[in-house]
């Protein structure tokens, strides 16, 4: 057995990039782009099974979320992906302090997931402000809590997840990635980001796992 599919709940932890409606939901901003990715992945059903095993295991399980307040949309510049959410008003909320509105909402949890995210246990970190944890307390959250290596899995596979992957391992963290806990845009131009994703996946992870694969580790 490779060392990276050692797991324990002592330095282990789940961290869940964007579990959220507007890119999860048939509802969501996101849906066109990335519903048949998800589809084929088996998504939900997957990250769900990593959250159900962490709980029943006694892993910490870490949720870094995205969020736009209405500040936001004074930024003076923004690369494509950035320009089209701030567009569309994906992971819109109304204020830092507000959460009028929130419930159901495109940047509210996938409502299957609350239970696993609303038990009292789970660390939601501050929301990341682009694609990685650079800009939110993550890093600190994990480091509090001694934990060294990492299960990563949530959206968006080529963007979000991969911008925490690689800031993880510049970190020092061990990070095995669900590959099938993850899902990504095909996008008519710019083309299909879940290949994109697992070619550099299998480049950078310490392990690209089945979540499958992932669960029985964790037993």
């Amino acid at each position: 057995m490779s060392p990276y599919t050692v797991i324990s709940s002592n330095d282990t932890a789940v961290v869940m990039i964007d579990p959220q409606n507007d890119v999860l939901s048939e509802r969501g901003l996101a849906w066109k782009l990335v519903g048949e990715s998800i589809k084929d992945n088996k998504t939900i059903e997957n990250m769900e099974q990593l959250f159900q095993a962490a709980k029943d295991g006694g892993f910490e399980v870490f949720i870094s979320p995205h969020y736009f307040y209405p500040t936001d949309y004074g930024w003076k510049f923004n690369g494509p992906l950035e320009q089209d959410e701030l567009d569309e008003k994906m992971f819109a909320r109304r204020g830092v302090l507000n959460l009028e509105g929130f419930s159901g909402s495109g940047a509210d949890w996938l409502e299957r997931f609350k239970p696993y995210i609303e038990d009292g246990k789970t660390i939601i970190a501050s929301p990341h402000r682009i694609w990685g944890p650079q800009t939110n307390d993550l890093v600190l959250q994990l480091r509090k809590r001694r934990i060294n290596k990492i299960i990563l899995g949530g959206m968006l596979a080529n963007i979000c997840v991969e911008s925490h992957l690689r800031e993880f391992l510049e970190q020092g963290f061990e990070v095995i990635v669900a590959r099938d806990a993850t899902a990504a845009p095909r996008h008519p131009e710019w083309g299909d980001g879940y290949t994109a994703a697992i070619i550099n996946y299998k480049f950078l992870a310490h392990a690209v796992l089945a979540t499958d694969e992932v669960v029985a580790a964790m037993k």
